[in-house]
């Protein structure tokens, strides 16, 4: 009786997933706790992944997801955003709280894998997603197996029809959404997304099918405007961005923009070349957008963290990448002061 106290007690005390997950059951921990023998070479081998995945989670948590923070915020504290200001605030949120918390929880599998325990994946690359029940097998993958384990299947899952089939996600969801903060956007947030499983799952029935680019951008959409409302601290806030994105305010400055550049284009010269240079002088783009376009590339166009561990192996390269990324974060830590706090800590 002492011993499985004491087991237990170092499971619910083991702080690389205390906080915010991954979410595991005893059953995933404690043998390997409580093990009594492991290989030097395996054990060597495990710190060194997991210094790797704990510098990839800090690289995309200081560098990326508080650079984004700072524009977030703003976003959402303006009042009559333009459609340019309106997009760039929520794309810049569903950025930042995928590498904010994607990036947390690589630091929590790196941190175990230092004590030579292996937590389970929990990101697997999910704004790749072209349907919403594909992004859900990706996005906090271990909550998603706690609401089918503990709510989906013991309401009766996909056993007794379509109708409660139906009704059991979108309980599911509604309480999902619950269990991220008790509040009515909360509550909508996740009905959003039972909502939208309940109609893939008609749309599957119903056999149609649908152009994978297609398929992308739709989901991505839905996934980027749902979240709006998970970040939003009313609905008068969320409706705001909306109506930005819409265009009901104004275009913004775009449309000057690509005005002057396309100006540019028939300016008479006598030199070729300056015909090229010119126009290429009136590019620009705010910093934001080369925030959220270098990291949606990443998102979208790398391998994430669990494949990187999963073909790692030790070499120049990866030296590099992990010494590149602890001395990137410590001239931003030591730079301007940014939120430094998890997202996901609030939730």
């Amino acid at each position: 009786m002492q011993n499985h106290f004491v087991d237990y007690a170092l499971f619910i005390t083991f702080f690389p997933q205390l906080i915010a997950g991954p979410i595991v059951s005893h059953k995933q921990i404690l043998p390997q706790l409580v093990k009594k023998h492991t290989s030097i070479s395996i054990f060597y081998e495990n710190m060194i992944k997991g210094l790797f995945a704990f510098s990839i989670g800090l690289f995309k948590k200081v560098a990326i997801a508080d650079s984004l923070s700072i524009w977030v915020s703003h976003g959402f504290k303006l009042e009559g955003l333009h459609f340019i200001e309106a997009w760039q605030t929520s794309l810049a949120y569903t950025l930042q709280l995928y590498f904010d918390f994607s990036g947390y929880s690589d630091m929590a599998i790196g941190l175990a894998l230092l004590f030579n325990i292996i937590l389970p994946h929990n990101f697997n690359s999910p704004y790749k997603a072209t349907n919403i029940q594909d992004f859900w097998r990706r996005w906090h993958i271990t909550l998603s197996n706690f609401l089918l384990t503990y709510l989906y299947i013991p309401l009766g899952g996909s056993r007794q029809g379509n109708l409660r089939t139906y009704v059991n996600f979108l309980i599911t969801f509604i309480l999902g959404g619950l269990w991220h903060g008790a509040g009515w956007t909360f509550l909508f947030w996740g009905l959003l997304h039972g909502s939208a499983l309940v109609i893939h799952r008609i749309w599957q029935q119903l056999g149609f099918t649908m152009h994978k680019v297609l398929a992308w951008i739709i989901t991505f959409n839905f996934i980027n405007f749902a979240w709006i409302f998970f970040r939003a601290n009313s609905f008068n806030d969320a409706k705001k961005i909306i109506k930005g994105m819409l265009g009901l305010n104004n275009l913004g400055t775009f449309k000057t923009k690509i005005l002057e550049l396309l100006s540019t284009l028939f300016i008479d010269t006598i030199d070729p070349l300056a015909q090229i240079i010119i126009p290429l002088t009136q590019i620009t783009i705010s910093l934001v957008w080369l925030y959220i376009i270098m990291s949606m590339a990443i998102a979208l166009y790398t391998r994430n963290t669990q494949e990187k561990i999963n073909y790692f192996k030790p070499s120049i390269k990866n030296l590099m990448l992990a010494i590149f990324s602890f001395i990137w974060v410590y001239f931003v830590l030591i730079g301007e002061s940014i939120t430094t706090e998890f997202l996901y800590f609030n939730f």
